[in-house]
């Protein structure tokens, strides 16, 4: 039997990773997609594990080649998922869990209708403003970006299967557990 394919979106700063994270400590039979990039490791990332770290020209290669199940710019840096990777592991019949913006789980979601999408949203834009402020890693230009960008992907929450707000991570991860156990394969 083949695995369920499930999308997690939420704007930057809502706490997406912290969230799955602790989702993924207690699901079973799950793949957690790690997606290509051409940004910039933050500290502490590891190539292979939190991305695969690409430059432009090796990104374009691979869109050119159809190498990915979705690719989207965002922030002046590429995202995207192999095509193969998540294919390969669904017919292995294990579930695979995407991480990406709205961009992408629309392409996703044209090509593979059953996945289940799932959208975490903040509690606030205040907090959310206050998350991105606090990583320090990002200028004010791309934070006021950012903040643009929330007020658009919110409006996108609409066309997801379920919305979680993340007001607590533990509470949150419930949700999305509870999420998983109904529509797991």
């Amino acid at each position: 039997m083949a695995g369920r394919l499930f999308i997690i979106s939420g704007s930057s700063g809502v706490g997406k990773g912290t969230v799955i994270k602790e989702f993924l400590k207690n699901a079973d039979n799950i793949y957690l997609s790690v997606s290509t990039t051409t940004r910039n490791p933050r500290e502490g990332e590891v190539h292979g594990v939190n991305y695969f770290y690409v430059n432009k020209d090796d990104f374009k290669k691979a869109v050119e080649n159809g190498d990915f199940l979705e690719w989207a710019e965002f922030g002046g840096n590429c995202y995207g998922t192999s095509r193969s990777a998540v294919e390969n592991t669904l017919k292995e019949g294990k579930n695979v869990l995407l991480e990406i913006e709205v961009q992408g789980a629309k392409q996703v979601k044209e090509k593979m209708p059953e996945a289940v999408t799932i959208f975490i949203l903040p509690p606030s834009i205040e907090e959310i403003e206050k998350r991105l402020r606090g990583r320090g890693t990002e200028t004010e230009e791309a934070i006021a970006k950012r903040l643009k960008a929330i007020e658009f992907e919110s409006q996108e929450a609409q066309h997801y299967d379920y919305k979680v707000v993340n007001d607590l991570v533990k509470r949150a991860a419930d949700e999305i557990s509870k999420i998983y156990e109904k529509h797991k394969g």
